[in-house]
């Protein structure tokens, strides 16, 4: 890690992203309200377990928190190979219990524009997990191939090519491919999840 490296400008930039207030993170990570102000302020410098649990709020890894910004493509046109590949993210995330793969793509740069656009690959038996995904954003996608069960609270449907999601992604929500074939999908999420 570099020394010069701020802890509490970074936390700020990726709460504000995330579209949550100190007092959310807060109560999301299971630490005092103060101890999301003092890190941002840098008033105090947290313990490697005090910062693990602050990110588990954010749904961030340490090493995503301490990978320095990636130089994302502006556009307004993206080549194939210029999608950011953010399946490691995924992972990272601790989602995808599922034994098929899963592949997600990003347009862009996500945070510039307070949309994520993504290219997503279920394999079949890829699953994002029991425990279920649940942030602060909306998000919407479309099947292109496949089919997708897609679960929002106590709502389970299997979605087919040509057919479409759009929730509050506050609700619990699940992706599984429970086809033989790949799935594809793209979707859209604001502000950006991952």
């Amino acid at each position: 890690m570099e020394t010069d490296f701020d802890i509490g400008a970074r936390l700020k930039a990726m709460r504000s992203a995330s579209a949550l207030s100190q007092r959310q993170l807060a109560e999301r990570a299971g630490v005092p309200h103060a101890q999301i102000s003092n890190v941002e302020k840098n008033k105090v410098s947290p313990s490697v377990a005090t910062l693990r649990k602050i990110l588990g709020g954010l749904g961030v890894s340490m090493a995503d928190f301490f990978e320095p910004e990636r130089q994302l493509p502006s556009g307004p046109f993206f080549r194939a190979d210029e999608l950011v590949d953010l399946t490691s993210k995924v992972a990272a995330s601790a989602i995808g219990d599922g034994t098929g793969r899963m592949t997600f793509r990003q347009v862009g740069d996500a945070r510039a524009v307070n949309l994520q656009i993504l290219h997503e690959v279920y394999e079949p038996q890829a699953d994002t997990g029991e425990t279920r995904l649940q942030h602060a954003s909306s998000e919407g996608g479309y099947v292109i191939e496949g089919e997708l069960e897609v679960t929002v609270g106590d709502e389970v449907q299997v979605l087919k090519a040509g057919e479409a999601y759009l929730f509050d992604s506050r609700i619990p929500h699940r992706f599984r491919n429970v086809s033989a074939g790949r799935t594809v999908v793209i979707s859209a999420c604001t502000p950006p999840y991952l």
